[in-house]
Parts: C-alpha cells; structure tokens; sequence
C-alpha cells in the first residue's frame, strides 16, 4: 500500500480522465485509451502494479466503483425507451444471453481448452456488454434511437445477470461433481438472489421517500443516496458474493421509476453519473495496470485468438439473429446488433474471483481466465470501438446530416435563421408551446416539437440525435437561464447558446458575467427585443461565402451584422459577447442585412 502512495493515486486518476478526455478529442473508444494507459504505467514501465500495492483494498474498490457503474446505468433506464422494441429487449437478455452462453461456454471448452465445468462457468460471464463500455461507443456513434436504446438496455440488463449466471453455473457444478454438497446449497444461492432484488426495491423505496418528505437537505441528497448504494450492495455482498450488483441494479431501476413521481430525487443523475465517469476510467486502468507481462503474452496464443474470433464471429450473431426471429427489427438493425457485444470492467474483475477459487477449487486451467478474458475485452473494444460508426453508416443506422441544431422559441427571429440554417443543409427543429406559431413553420419543411421542452415525456418524444447545439431564443431570460442549464449536460458547455432579451446597462447592471458571456449570443446591441423588431420591419437574414481567411467574423465585411459561420465541413460556430469565430475561405457567413 505505501509503494502505491499519493502520486500513485494521483497518476491513476489523472491518467483515466486525460484518457477519457482524449477519446473524446481523436474520436476513440475511450476503453482503448484507458487500456493503453494502463499497460504503460503497469506491465510496460512496472511504475506501478496496484493489485499488490493496494493488497485486500484491491478487490473492494473494484467491486464498489463497479456497483456505482452498475447503479448510475439502470437509472437512466426507462421503460418508454423500448416501448417500440420491448419483444427485442426481452428476447435479447433471455433467449440472446441463453443462447450466448451456451455457445461461448462450447467455445470455450473446444477452443480455448478449459474443462467442460470451467467453461460453462464462465461462459456466463462472457455474456456481459457492460454500460461502462457500450454507454461511451453509443454517445460517439450518434446511433439511432431504436438500436442505441437495445443496446443501451442489454448492458444495463445484462451486467449483474453475467456474474449472477457465472455463479449460478459454479453451484450447480458443485453440487454435480461433490459428494457432500446437495441441492441446499442451489437453494442458497436462489433465495440470496431473491433477497438480493428485495433489498434493492426497499432501500430505493426507502430513498424515494426520504427524499419526498424532505427528511434531508439538498446539498446532501446526493451524498446520502451514495452511501445507500454502498450500504445496499455491500449487505446483499455479505449474504451472497456477486449479488451485491443485482441488487444496486434494482435499486437503480426503481429509482429511475420513482423519480417520475418524486421530482426532489431529479437531481440526482448528474452528480452519479459524474462520479461514474471517473470512477470507469480510474478502475480500467488499475485493472489493466495490474496484469503481468506474461498475462498479455499468452493472448496471443492460438487458441485464446481462436476464441476470440468464434465469439465475434460466431456466438454473437447466432445469438441475436435466433433471438429476434419474429420481432420487429430490420435485417440491417440485427446484423449491426449482431456485431456489437464489447466486453469491459464486470468481465474482467469477476473472472479474476473465479479464477481464484476455481483454482482453489482444483482446476489448475482456471489460471487462464484472465488472459482470456483481457482478450476478448480488448479485442472486442477495440473492434466493436472502431468499427461501430462506420458500420452505421453503412446501414443507415446512424445519422447522416450536418450537424443540427434545436431552437427553444418561435419567434420571427428564430424562425428566419432556421429557415437560413435548413436552406444551407443543417437540420433544425424549432420547439415552441404554441402549436398555433408552428402550423406556418412545419408547412416550410421544418421539424417542430410542440410542447414544454422541459417536460421529462419530451426527451422520449424528441429524437436528439441529429442535434449537436441548441439555442434557447424565448423572451423570458428566466426560462432562457432554466433550459440553458438544463440541456448543457447533453449538449456541451460549447454547444448551448442563448441571448439577452433586452440591453443591458454596463454601468447600472454592471453588465453580464464573464460565465455567462460564453453562452450569450451575438452582443449587447443585437438583443432578442432588436432582432425580432429588425426581422419584422427591414431586416432579412443572408448567407455569404467567404473568399478569404480571417480571424474574426466581423472582418469578413459582409455588409451587415455577421452571426454564425458554416464551417466546410458543415458545423457551426456562433460568434457570442465572448468569442468571436475565425472564417476561412469557402466558408459560409451567415448575417442581418438590411432589405434596400
């Protein structure tokens, strides 16, 4: 422990966010980054080796980052998701994960070469597509929202079901190959399971409640449901080993439920899912920090390759393709799920528990289990990683258009720039509660949304996807600040804009904060109130492309007031009290002009 020390913990944490944010700068799975990471400063280097630096602290901390992981996934959950798709879901993590089982434990045995008991007990774990790895792919890939939402819901599902499999196939073996052991200790493990799932839906039942009685304040809202996930897992742990993850899964899924009616548990998300984020970077990298060199030499033996290719190739297209006969998912949608399975942190930290004891246990093959699960996690990731937004693409399962861009607000203002934005080729959808001011707008070709775009229903109703920024353009600066705060977890902190509704006085209002400056749009003269009356008198909205580089827009001399700039590749940069974006040539500059 005291080898690993503060800069070892400071190295570990910084290298898993840098990886995290890497990823997202070059476009990579961010599971490849980490891993890389993780073998230079671990078996590369030898800088370090947390497994035994950390000693029995090792295990825990895996086991409760994951238990976070695990919880943060089923809370975002929520069943209007799937209503289009829920016989796929439900095909898929029945007879698709009983299916995937059955093969990958033959694969296993057969090609891999572990006995017949081992390979069925960890075929169960194999099955796992976990959260901590298809939640990332999903954000980067823009999927649409049929396939991202199966996807999304099999490795919620799916990850505590793996290990509780894995363990279910380790009991019965024993029961089958021992002596002494009868059907009692099958027994135990069912009713720990059950137990597993009530402690759950009390302890999320218990929070909901708390939460509604207002029994703690809200800076501790968050603490406290965090240290009942830790409370919730670490009980069902103490009951049966591995049931701990099926138990924070439920307690996620009733929560995800509840919140729907308790809106003080809203918050919530942010701040565990931000917890989830550094805690997924963090444990990847001590776990890939902690195998050996000889570990990652024997991955690239035969049989382990082998092994890998059969699951890849094999058991998972078998698996979804059977599954799904009969449901209402296109040939192109199966042959893309079909594809899509990678492994991450649950696979690997449960084989290592099986490892052990099945060597204790007698099986000396067991040793294997984690150079072939590092295998087929890596390979997987880094197959399924690189090769899932192409592959969309290449079915039409991933969208195509210029980047979009959502406005909060119809007003003439707004609705002349999504005229000018649809005109250049960048899709645009114009969100409004007056149904009456969309009618004229959707009969010109523009997407609407009528209805409060605060409302939890409207993200099942609106497809995001093809949106990257979004700009709130009411005349209300207080619902303007509401939805600017609310949508900035989604969008990005670049991507969310919003403008004044009137001047502002520097020297009376002292003018606006620097923070808020970034997501103000255009200056303190073109205001909400100045843009609507220029619309609707003499002012039109024009487009021009630019015939040479400059470093700020307003250098361009368009000949009015220059607002945003199309960019070659089709994104946007919008110039704000802040920042004011460069042109280059062939770019397009979009602009108020007045009518002569």
């Amino acid at each position: 422990m005291e080898s690993f020390g503060l800069l070892g913990i400071i190295l570990v944490i910084a290298l898993g966010v840098f990886s995290q944010w890497l990823s997202w700068k070059i476009q990579w799975p961010s599971i490849v980054i980490m891993s890389i990471a993780g073998l230079v400063i671990g078996p590369a280097l030898g800088l370090l080796n947390p497994e035994q630096d950390l000693g029995s602290l090792y295990s825990p901390i895996i086991s409760l980052a994951v238990a976070v992981i695990l919880f943060e996934g089923s809370t975002t959950l929520d069943i209007r998701e799937v209503r289009s798709i829920s016989k796929s879901v439900f095909r898929v993590v029945t007879v698709g994960a009983f299916l995937a089982w059955i093969l990958g434990s033959l694969a296993a045995h057969y090609i891999a070469g572990l006995s017949l008991e081992v390979a069925f007990i960890i075929g169960g774990l194999f099955i796992v597509t976990g959260p901590t790895v298809i939640i990332p792919l999903l954000r980067q890939s823009k999927l649409k929202p049929r396939v991202s939402a199966l996807l999304k819901w099999e490795g919620i599902i799916v990850d505590p079901a793996g290990p509780l499999l894995a363990l279910f196939a380790y009991e019965v073996i024993k029961v089958l190959v021992s002596d002494t052991l009868g059907m009692m200790e099958l027994g135990k493990f069912l009713l720990a399971s059950l137990l597993a799932i009530v402690i759950g839906y009390i302890f999320a039942k218990v929070l909901s409640w708390m939460a509604n009685k207002g029994l703690f304040p809200e800076y501790l809202k968050s603490p406290i449901t965090l240290s009942l996930v830790f409370i919730c897992f670490g009980i069902s742990e103490v009951i049966m080993h591995e049931t701990g993850m099926l138990a924070v899964t439920v307690m996620g899924l009733v929560l995800a439920r509840e919140k729907k009616r308790v809106s003080a548990l809203g918050n919530i998300s942010h701040f565990i899912e931000n917890v989830s984020v550094i805690l997924t970077s963090t444990i990847f990298i001590l776990l890939t920090a902690s195998l050996t060199r000889e570990t990652i030499a024997e991955v690239f033996s035969i049989q382990i390759i082998g092994f890998v290719i059969v699951m890849l190739f094999v058991v998972r297209p078998l698996s979804i393709w059977i599954s799904t006969i009969g449901t209402e998912l296109t040939n192109r949608e199966k042959t893309l799920i079909g594809w899509i399975a990678p492994r991450g942190i649950v696979a690997l930290t449960v084989s290592g528990y099986f490892a052990t004891i099945l060597m204790d246990d007698g099986y000396r093959e067991a040793g294997l289990l984690t150079t072939l699960t590092f295998a087929l996690v890596f390979i997987t990731v880094c197959a399924h990683g690189f090769t899932l937004a192409p592959l969309a693409k290449k079915l039409k399962l991933a969208s195509e258009s210029e980047p979009g861009v959502l406005i909060v607000g119809a007003s003439s203002f707004s609705i002349a720039l999504a005229y000018k934005l649809k005109e250049l080729g960048n899709p645009v959808l114009i969100s409004d509660t007056s149904s009456g001011k969309l009618k004229l707008i959707r009969k010109k070709g523009i997407e609407t949304y009528s209805g409060q775009i605060l409302d939890e229903h409207s993200q099942f109703e609106i497809d995001l996807t093809p949106y990257e920024f979004i700009l709130v353009l009411s005349d209300d600066p207080n619902y303007n600040a509401l939805v600017t705060q609310s949508f900035l977890p989604e969008f990005g902190y670049n991507k969310t804009f919003t403008i004044a509704t009137e001047r502002m006085d520097e020297e009376k209002d002292g003018g606006f904060p620097t923070t808020v400056k970034a997501h103000m749009l255009f200056d303190e003269e073109h205001v909400f109130t100045e843009l609507n009356k220029k619309i609707n008198t003499t002012y039109s909205i024009e487009s021009k492309q630019a015939n040479d580089n400059y470093e700020k827009i307003e250098e361009a001399q368009v000949g009015g007031y220059p607002l945003c700039v199309r960019k070659k590749d089709g994104s946007i940069a919008f110039k704000t009290l802040k920042d004011s974006p460069s042109v280059d040539k062939e770019d397009i500059i979009i602009y108020l002009e007045e009518v002569k």
